[in-house]
């Protein structure tokens, strides 16, 4: 769902950008006040496993794919304002060395995939979870959350593009939202078995704080270290097939806006490394690094937010 340059227009690209640019800096400020250190080593790992996630692409139906987005997941983990954070890291990472995402629609993808669709997913979360009680409520309302947080972001991209004048609201809305209420499924489904599988071992993780004298350290590298595995060694063997925007953009005529090449030059685009033949080991290398640096950029920026801080 990343928007490509092309898609927008100048005042729409404008618009997005300073909307993303008040909405992180509230972000930051939410999460310096609230942040509890302990939380620090689970941003940057929570930041690398969406950046790996995102790279695999999953089959949905009619030769469309659909990615992980990570964003309901992240904020069940760190908290709402600690996910606008990571997810603007990898998306910042994304754009700038994979020419992942457009440069001019940065601010955009910014809205929709780490404002509109943490804050959207974990609001959901919380409203849902009192439904049902127990470890099974809060798989439930986390899986539930992740659908919706996909389907959010989708209509936030289908404003875009209208306000852009590219393709007519009435048009765009209802393909956009129906072929990602499909990919939603897919991210419901992740969320919930990560939620699981974090709640049986972990349950202090999930919508609370830590407490005790957890071994952060330890868990992140274990963490890191499944994560990054797991989704890497999938990476060269991801679904070929256009994901959603894409899909919808071939369908309804648009997809020829998309500029041929970035306006940068990104040194790992495509996550291909120059100088290395084979795509899927250039592709297993370039996620590494890529995993590596979201998780560095993170930890980096929590690192900031609460230094020396007591933990309350």
């Amino acid at each position: 769902m990343h928007i490509p340059d092309g898609f927008l227009d100048a005042k729409t690209a404008a618009g997005a950008g300073a909307l993303a640019l008040v909405g992180l800096s509230l972000a930051l400020r939410q999460a310096r006040l609230h942040l509890p250190p302990r939380r620090v080593p689970l941003m940057g790992l929570t930041a690398a496993f969406v950046f790996a996630g995102q790279m695999v692409n999953f089959p949905v139906a009619g030769g469309t794919s659909g990615h992980l987005l990570g964003a309901t997941l992240t904020a069940v983990l760190v908290g709402p304002s600690a996910a606008v954070v990571v997810l603007a890291a990898v998306l910042i990472v994304q754009c700038f060395l994979f020419a992942d995402g457009g440069v001019t629609a940065l601010g955009a993808n910014l809205v929709n995939l780490a404002l509109v669709a943490p804050l959207g997913g974990y609001g959901v979360f919380r409203a849902v979870r009192p439904l049902a009680a127990g470890r099974r409520g809060t798989v439930l309302a986390a899986g539930f959350a992740g659908w919706c947080s996909t389907v959010l972001a989708a209509v936030a991209c289908a404003g875009h593009l209208a306000l852009s004048g590219i393709v007519p609201w009435s048009t765009v809305f209802p393909a956009m939202a129906g072929i990602h209420m499909l990919i939603g499924l897919g991210e419901g489904a992740i969320t919930a078995l990560v939620v699981a599988a974090i709640s049986r071992s972990r349950p202090e993780l999930v919508g609370g704080h830590p407490e005790g004298p957890a071994r952060w350290t330890d868990f992140a590298t274990l963490g890191l270290i499944v994560a990054t595995v797991l989704a890497l060694s999938l990476a060269p063997f991801a679904s070929s097939w256009p994901d959603g925007l894409e899909r919808v953009a071939t369908a309804l005529g648009f997809a020829g806006h998309a500029v041929e090449r970035p306006l940068l030059d990104p040194p790992l685009a495509d996550y291909r490394i120059p100088g290395i033949v084979s795509a899927p080991l250039a592709t297993v290398l370039a996620g590494t690094s890529g995993a590596l640096l979201v998780l560095g950029l993170a930890w980096l920026l929590a690192r900031a937010l609460v230094p020396n801080r007591d933990e309350r």
